[in-house]
């Protein structure tokens, strides 16, 4: 499926991911529209693309304020949403659950799962009455997989993926779909200075063409999800 003229809302493209989607949406010939929390990123991706079919609102995905108001700038500037793809995330290792903040919780929780909800209900007050539409969330293996590290996290995740479940099954009948994206670890800013071996990691281009191969497919075809990783990160 051709890719230009269509219009694609992405939560946090200033870096890592969302950026590599975005620039790669950009290159297919897509509008791109990006609610991203961090405005030196998001200047920095403006300058590098210098494209009229970049545009974007600073702020958080877990303020509905914030949320309808980036939509509604989205329909003034290129007119519909065609792809919502909730990119944005946040990560915070837990490894002694007994010493863990109820913020941290309420934090990962507020971006990785209300955001995803509020985001997605604004596309899809957009999507239904034209009866298309695809949603795309990057859920992740932490989805998936538990970890000992990082059972928040790892919960925030598993609630994002029974959302999109239920998501799919509720909006088929309206010809939108729906597709889970679960990369294992990413080579991005989300580990900070925690000593990990990146090399071995997913790099965002890499994320970025799944996220590009799924939207190329047939009308007709639906892709589920997706589960992905670097082999070498495997191989124990």
């Amino acid at each position: 499926m051709s890719l230009a003229g269509k219009t694609a809302f992405i939560t946090g493209a200033g870096s890592g991911i969302g950026r590599a989607t975005a620039i790669a949406l950009l290159e297919a010939g897509a509008n791109v529209y990006t609610l991203t929390l961090k405005q030196d990123e998001i200047e920095s991706l403006v300058a590098e693309v210098k494209s009229d079919r970049l545009a974007y609102t600073v702020g958080s995905v877990g303020d509905e304020a914030t949320v309808k108001a980036a939509f509604a700038d989205c329909l003034a500037k290129f007119g519909t949403v065609d792809f919502m793809i909730n990119n944005a995330g946040l990560g915070i290792a837990t490894p002694d659950l007994s010493e863990a903040d109820v913020k941290v919780f309420d934090l990962m929780f507020e971006v990785n799962v209300r955001g995803v909800f509020l985001c997605t209900r604004e596309a899809l007050k957009i999507m239904k009455p034209k009866q298309s539409g695809h949603v795309i969330t990057l859920i992740s293996m932490a989805g998936q997989r538990t970890n000992p590290g990082a059972p928040l996290y790892c919960s925030s995740k598993f609630a994002a993926r029974g959302f999109n479940g239920g998501l799919a099954d509720q909006c088929i009948k309206n010809h939108i779909k729906v597709t889970d994206i679960n990369p294992g670890p990413v080579d991005s800013n989300y580990w900070g200075d925690r000593k990990v071996q990146r090399e071995k990691f997913l790099k965002p281009q890499d994320v970025a063409g799944v996220i590009k191969f799924v939207f190329d497919q047939p009308e007709y075809m639906m892709i589920r999800e997706i589960n992905f990783d670097n082999i070498n990160f495997l191989i124990k």
